[in-house]
């Protein structure tokens, strides 16, 4: 069984580690927020992230079937709202809506 003393330094350097990986992000915040780099980022990132998610979600997609025109259409269902709307939220509920409807009753094998 190991020494008391011993059990103690251990939790409380776990602990002392623990607090200090949580607290690092929020004393590292407050200069990033005024980096120009961290600026752009957050202008550029969304719409890089989402044309990644795109390639990734149809880059299987066979393009003989009609099961494609429910993921099709739910991008475009997508897109429209967006570019109407201008509402990330309303653009995704809105797509992924569209796409359970058509891909579970419309074409549905």
């Amino acid at each position: 069984m190991p020494d008391t003393r011993y059990t103690i330094a251990a939790v409380l350097v776990a602990a002392t580690v623990t607090f200090a990986l949580r607290a690092l992000p929020f004393a590292a915040l407050t200069p990033l927020r005024a980096s120009s780099t961290v600026q752009y980022l957050s202008r550029r990132m969304p719409a890089g992230v989402m044309v990644i998610l795109l390639a990734y979600c149809l880059r299987d997609l066979p393009l003989t079937h009609t099961r494609t025109l429910a993921p099709l259409a739910a991008l475009a269902v997508t897109v429209g709202l967006h570019l109407w709307r201008r509402n990330a939220l309303l653009s995704i509920l809105g797509g992924t809506l569209a796409h359970v409807i058509l891909a579970s009753a419309v074409f549905a094998r």
